[in-house]
C-alpha cells in the first residue's frame, strides 16, 4: 500500500468548475440538511439546562 508520505499519494485541488445555480441550490439543500441537527443540539441543549436546573434547585442554589 501506499505511506503518507509517498508523493504519488498527494492530490492538490487547484479549480472548481461550478454553475452559480447549481452552488446556489447545493447550498439550499445544505442549509434545510442542517435543520435536523439543529433540532438535535437544541434538544440535548434544553435536556442539560433541565437536569442542570434540577440539580441546582435541589441545592437550593437556583435563583428565584
Amino acid at each position: 500500500m501506499f505511506s503518507s508520505d509517498d508523493p504519488a499519494s498527494r492530490v492538490t485541488v487547484v479549480d472548481i468548475e461550478m454553475p452559480f445555480g447549481s452552488m446556489v441550490g447545493f447550498m439550499v439543500k445544505w442549509t434545510i440538511a442542517s435543520i435536523p441537527a439543529i433540532i438535535i443540539l437544541f434538544l440535548i441543549g434544553v435536556v442539560i439546562a433541565v437536569i442542570m436546573g434540577g440539580l441546582l434547585a435541589s441545592l437550593g442554589i437556583a435563583p428565584r
